[in-house]
């Protein structure tokens, strides 16, 4: 798994979203995820509906994801 691939699995769950992922190794990555759907939802909220764009890749082709997540201004 690259980190382009999860981008591009991240928006494709999220279309309104910008989303950043850095990560080299092929199993840890850090994401940025800017989306307007994240409005009033707590962050756990946020998480879960990135980690629903990844399906069964988290803790099968993706070991680690430290995501930091945020609603668009």
């Amino acid at each position: 798994m690259t980190k382009d691939q999860i981008r591009d699995l991240i928006q494709a769950g999220l279309p309104n979203a910008q989303v950043d992922v850095r990560g080299d190794d092929g199993q840890h990555f850090e994401a940025v995820v800017i989306c307007p759907d994240f409005a009033g939802k707590m962050p756990i909220a946020q998480h879960r509906m990135v980690y629903a764009t990844l399906g069964d890749k988290m803790g099968r082709d993706i070991h680690a994801l430290q995501l930091t997540t945020r609603a668009a201004p």
